[in-house]
């Protein structure tokens, strides 16, 4: 896990190339011959012009140029991908030393359409965990689905963010309502920490008379619960304030 969050602008990113010949030939199956003919198009003006400018227009003509519509067996939809592939290329063609400072400004375009393709192609695109500084600051969001994008169906916060960075990611994905399921590696980031916050928002949640978020036990180690973590979960129980579904976990 890469635990620095300040790398350098001119850090090569590590593109993983195997994920990127399964996606292109995964968006190929799915193209008309007429999607495919733009799409071929696209790639060859964005071989011939790889900067900003070039990838920031052909993502925008994407809407115009592709029946959107969501890719078997994955969590893609068709211009999702193909905005995805197209940052992939620029950033392909440019120099290593330019590929972050490139993503952040490409980034930084992109409306949230955009910016949610991004997310999901962090762990493809980089490998080495140099966004996380940007994938930060994109979780500040208060979108919904631009976080979802960050957070979930994807291994990257697991791999790459610090400790702190993950508890709040999951955190807020509780507080969205997101389906926590779905977040990559929450088992293997258990801990005595994220069991203390967990149980905070449960008991915040019952002070304020709020429904109790459905994927919170999905949050704690009940295996690992400190004494005084476990006291704390049977003292509500005893107190008819546990949610009856949390009680098996007593067990």
């Amino acid at each position: 896990m890469n635990m620095d969050v300040t790398a350098p602008p001119t850090a090569a990113l590590g593109m993983r190339r195997d994920c990127l010949a399964e996606h292109h030939q995964a968006l190929a199956r799915q193209l008309d011959d007429s999607e495919l003919h733009w799409w071929r198009q696209a790639q060859e003006q964005l071989a011939r012009q790889p900067d900003a400018n070039t990838a920031s227009l052909l993502s925008g003509q994407c809407k115009r140029h592709l029946r959107d519509r969501a890719l078997p067996d994955s969590h893609w939809n068709l211009i999702q991908l193909a905005r995805a592939l197209l940052l992939a290329q620029v950033l392909e063609q440019s120099s290593e030393g330019g590929q972050l400072s490139l993503l952040r400004q490409l980034f930084l375009w992109g409306d949230d359409q955009e910016k949610i393709a991004v997310l999901k192609a962090f762990d493809w695109l980089d490998s080495q965990g140099h966004c996380v500084e940007l994938a930060l600051q994109a979780g500040r969001t208060s979108n919904s689905q631009v976080f979802a994008a960050l957070a979930l169906d994807t291994p990257y916060p697991s791999r790459h963010y610090p400790e702190r960075a993950f508890h709040q990611l999951v955190l807020k994905a509780l507080g969205m309502g997101l389906d926590v399921r779905r977040l990559t590696g929450l088992s293997q980031r258990h801990s005595l920490t994220l069991n203390q916050l967990a149980l905070d928002l449960l008991e915040e949640q019952l002070a304020a008379h709020r429904a109790v978020s459905v994927g919170l036990p999905l949050a704690i180690a009940f295996d690992r619960l400190s004494p005084e973590q476990r006291q704390r979960l049977t003292a509500l129980d005893q107190q008819q304030r546990l949610p009856p579904e949390w009680r098996a976990h007593l067990n």
